[in-house]
């Protein structure tokens, strides 16, 4: 299960657990999804590069970027790409890949960057983990925060909507010899995935959680932040957001 994270307190208040901290940083996270469409987060990136229509040498800033496939690969289209994660044991793979125009580095995303970029991106659900509701309005504020002027940011969520109604209960999903159990509910406004396997006879179980985020919620948070909302898109082809029947939230602002 999820572990506290440099517990530290804020105003006062105890520190939120974050069970990310202890997940992520396992190789069994890298196992489990091991699979993910690369074809289609390239035709994403293409797609959000063209849209947004960024300067050639563009500094875009890949924030919670795991291993780095989304960074290494806005680096070959020409970027200036920095990746940043608060996995260490994914920033030290990713980092195999830096060059003079590829940086990575682990990082807090509650905690703005000195540096200014053109683009932030936040991809693949990398949103919504925190125990705490102030967290998330930091790390909003933290990507305004990291902006240039003229930058733009963008947040890649899961529609909440469509996930809960269309939540499997329970698979197994077999990856490398290893049969994972899976589990998915709701509660607390939140959407719980339980994940139970054993190797070399050793019983692991790991949970993960995020936040039943709507646009409503999105837009209430951003305008506590000063973000100013542009554009809303429901797949990664860029089409439009419908609530009941687009698999993904894909958010634009500034």
């Amino acid at each position: 299960m999820s572990e506290e994270h440099n517990p530290q307190t804020n105003n006062g208040q105890p520190a939120c657990e974050n069970w990310f901290a202890s997940w992520f940083d396992t190789p069994y996270y890298h196992i489990l999804y091991k699979d993910r469409n690369d074809a289609e987060a390239h035709a994403f990136m293409d797609n959000l590069t063209h849209y947004l229509n960024l300067p050639e040498e563009a500094k875009i800033l890949d924030l919670a970027c795991g291993k780095g496939r989304h960074s290494i690969y806005l680096n070959q289209l020409g970027y200036d790409v920095t990746g940043a994660d608060l996995s260490e044991n994914s920033i030290a793979e990713a980092s195999k890949s830096s060059n003079e125009k590829l940086h990575f580095k682990v990082h807090d995303m509650r905690i703005p960057f000195e540096e200014k970029y053109d683009a932030v991106f936040n991809l693949f659900t990398s949103f919504g983990y925190f125990e705490c509701d102030r967290d998330n309005l930091k790390t909003l504020t933290a990507i305004k925060d990291s902006l240039t002027e003229y930058g733009f940011a963008v947040i890649d969520f899961l529609n909440a909507d469509f996930v809960i109604k269309n939540l499997v209960p329970e698979e197994i999903k077999t990856v490398d010899g290893i049969d994972f159990h899976i589990k998915r509910y709701v509660k607390d406004h939140h959407i719980y995935k339980e994940i139970d396997f054993e190797d070399n006879g050793q019983k692991f179980c790991f949970t993960e959680k995020v936040q039943a985020i709507t646009l409503p919620d999105f837009e209430t948070m951003m305008e506590e932040a000063g973000i100013y909302l542009l554009d809303v898109f429901g797949d990664y082809k860029l089409r439009k957001f419908y609530k009941n029947e687009s698999e993904r939230l894909i958010m634009i602002f500034k």
